[in-house]
C-alpha cells in the first residue's frame, strides 16, 4: 500500500512539473505572438527598415537571416557530415578520438558571444573581411558544428550492426556499406537534426553582432549579380539580421513605433523557429515511413 502511494505520489509531481513547463512556454509564446501577430502584415515582412521614421519593416533583415542560414548550412554540413561519420564508423577508442569528442562538447558550451568576439578578432579584424555575410556564415559555422557532428554521430550510431553486417556480407566495402546502407537508414535523423539546427541559427544575435554587423545596406533585389556591392548575394556586405534587428531596436531604437516594429519582429522570429521545428518532426517522419516502409506515431 505505502510503494503505491509513493508511486502516484511520485507520478503526480512529475505530472506537475510537466504541466508548469507547459504552462511558462505557453505563457511566453503567447505573450509574444499577441503582442506582435496584429503588426505583421505582408508590408511589414517586405518593407525595408526605417531608422527615424514609422512604417518600417523587416524585409531586408529576414533576407539576411534566411541567407545567412543558408550559407551557414553549406559551409558546416559537410564538415559536420564528415567528422559525424568519421566518429561513428572509423574512429578507434584511442586518446585522439578522446580529445575530438572533448572538443567538440567544449566548442558546444562556448557562449555565442565568445564565438561571436572570435570571429571578429579573426575574420574582421585580421583577416580583414570586415563586417560581412561571411564572416557571419564562418562563425556560425563554430557555433553549429558540434550540434550537427553530434547528430549524425548519433544518428549513424543508432543505426543496427546487423545493417553493416549485411552489407560486408554482401561484399560492400566499408564506405559503399556506410554511403549505401547506413546514411540512407540515419537519413531520417539527420535531417531533422539538421532542421533543429537551422531553427538555432536562424535566432541568433551575439555572436552576429560581431561579425555580420549591425547594419542593414541598401540592396538592390533586381541586381543578383554576386559581386555587385548592391546585389543581396554579396557575401562581403554587412548584413543585419533578424534578431539583431530585435536587439538593436530595444537598445537604441528612435522610431516612433519601435515597440510595434520590436514586437513584430519578435513575433516572425518565434512563428519562424516554430515552423522549422514543426518541420523537423514532419519531415523525419515522412523519411522515416519511406525509407523503412513503415509507421511512426
Amino acid at each position: 500500500m505505502k510503494t503505491k502511494i509513493e508511486n502516484q505520489v511520485a507520478l503526480a509531481i512529475i505530472r506537475l512539473i510537466a504541466i508548469l513547463v507547459v504552462v511558462i512556454l505557453a505563457f511566453l509564446l503567447g505573450d509574444i505572438l499577441l503582442a506582435g501577430v496584429p503588426h505583421i502584415s505582408w508590408h511589414f515582412l517586405t518593407a525595408p527598415s526605417q531608422s527615424f521614421t514609422s512604417g518600417g519593416g523587416i524585409g531586408i533583415q529576414l533576407f539576411n537571416s534566411i541567407y545567412l542560414l543558408v550559407l551557414t548550412l553549406i559551409i558546416s554540413f559537410p564538415i559536420s557530415l564528415g567528422a559525424g561519420i568519421f566518429l561513428a564508423e572509423y574512429a578507434p577508442k584511442n586518446f585522439l578520438t578522446a580529445i575530438v569528442r572533448m572538443a567538440i562538447e567544449v566548442l558546444s558550451s562556448l557562449p555565442s558571444v565568445v564565438v561571436g568576439l572570435f570571429g571578429f578578432l579573426l575574420f574582421v579584424v585580421q583577416l580583414k573581411m570586415g563586417f560581412s555575410i561571411l564572416s557571419g556564415a564562418i562563425a556560425l559555422t563554430f557555433f553549429n558544428l558540434p550540434l550537427l557532428t553530434r547528430n549524425i554521430e548519433e544518428s549513424l550510431s543508432a543505426v543496427p550492426n546487423l545493417q553493416r553486417e549485411a552489407g560486408m556480407a554482401l561484399g560492400l566495402s566499408k564506405w559503399r556499406t556506410v554511403t549505401r546502407i547506413i546514411l540512407p537508414e540515419a537519413l531520417p535523423g539527420i535531417i531533422t537534426g539538421v532542421v533543429l539546427g537551422a531553427g538555432r541559427v536562424f535566432g541568433e544575435a551575439a555572436a552576429l553582432i560581431y561579425t555580420a554587423g549591425q547594419s542593414a545596406t541598401n540592396i538592390d533585389f533586381t541586381q543578383w549579380n554576386p559581386l555587385n556591392s548592391a546585389s543581396p548575394l554579396n557575401i562581403m556586405r554587412p548584413a543585419e539580421t533578424l534578431a539583431v534587428h530585435i536587439w538593436k531596436i530595444n537598445s537604441e531604437g528612435v522610431m516612433p513605433d519601435a515597440s510595434a516594429v520590436s514586437a513584430g519582429s519578435s513575433a516572425v522570429l518565434i512563428i519562424a523557429v516554430l515552423l522549422f521545428n514543426l518541420l523537423a518532426r514532419v519531415l523525419g517522419n515522412a523519411l522515416y515511413r519511406k525509407l523503412t516502409a513503415s509507421k511512426t506515431n
